[in-house]
């Protein structure tokens, strides 16, 4: 049986032949990486035997060796943001793997004007990703201080009896924890939307949760933004300025980036 091939990215053929692709190892640690070009599109590659590297064994080694699935994980996304340093890229998912470079040529060439409408959306551009961060008690006990609706029930509460007044603390405390949650999606979105506005793109993620962050504070939002390098100062700075306004009610900002812009491109 003949080498699969490995595929790391995409890049513009023009940009490939610019600049020579850096000394990089190979997914399985031995053979180089090295360029295919087809046509304006360039890929960067690196053969695999088929036989060590079967689709089979390949899905044995994630499911069932962490120490293998962490270390290969690390250099697909090493070489991967080590290129994006130096081309514009679409990046592909770990272990996108094609029988042969015929398969490959053809999955590109079938693909060619998407990906260079691609090209063009990522060019001078960079991926961030921003997540914000929320102390629930502190933040609860500014709503709860100053939400109207929740005054408004407790002005209620102390005009009915010393009996009806207990089942209905129960129910304030249901409401303090419901406009908590809205407060925090509310100052989200807020911050959102005008970090998309200083952006290209913006797109919203699934937030992680406790056991996942290792962090005592919630995650309240988990944004990815396509920012022209021209704007990312501006942009860093408008995320200090919010994590200066916010901090004493609990908020925190995680920025971390560039990124290859994973979530602004994609290839089938």
């Amino acid at each position: 049986m003949g080498d699969l091939i490995y595929l790391y990215g995409l890049v513009p053929t023009k940009e490939a032949q610019d600049r020579s692709l850096p000394d990089y190892k190979g997914f399985d640690g031995r053979r180089e990486i090295y360029s295919l070009s087809i046509g304006n599109i360039t890929a960067v590659v690196c053969k695999l035997d088929s036989t060590e590297y079967s689709e089979q064994s390949i899905e044995d080694r994630i499911n069932n060796d962490m120490e293998w699935l962490q270390e290969k994980a690390f250099h697909h996304h090493e070489t991967v943001l080590n290129l994006s340093k130096m081309f514009t890229i679409i990046p592909l998912k770990f272990c996108t793997l094609y029988k042969s470079e015929d398969s490959l040529e053809q999955a590109v060439l079938s693909n060619t004007a998407k990906m260079e409408q691609t090209f063009s959306l990522l060019a001078d551009n960079e991926e961030w990703n921003v997540k914000i961060y929320c102390n629930d008690q502190l933040l609860k006990q500014q709503v709860s201080e100053t939400n109207a609706a929740i005054e408004e029930k407790r002005a209620e509460i102390s005009r009915l009896s010393k009996g009806k007044q207990f089942f209905e603390k129960k129910k304030l405390e249901t409401l303090i924890e419901a406009e908590l949650e809205e407060e925090k999606n509310r100052v989200s979105e807020k911050v959102h939307l005008h970090l998309s506005e200083i952006a290209l793109e913006g797109n919203v993620k699934k937030t992680w949760g406790k056991d996942v962050t290792g962090r005592k504070d919630n995650m309240a939002w988990n944004g990815v933004y396509l920012v022209p390098k021209s704007k990312v100062e501006p942009f860093l700075e408008q995320i200090q300025q919010y994590e200066k306004e916010l901090k004493e009610t609990g908020w925190h900002f995680e920025v971390t980036g560039p990124w290859p812009a994973y979530h602004f491109s994609s290839f089938s």
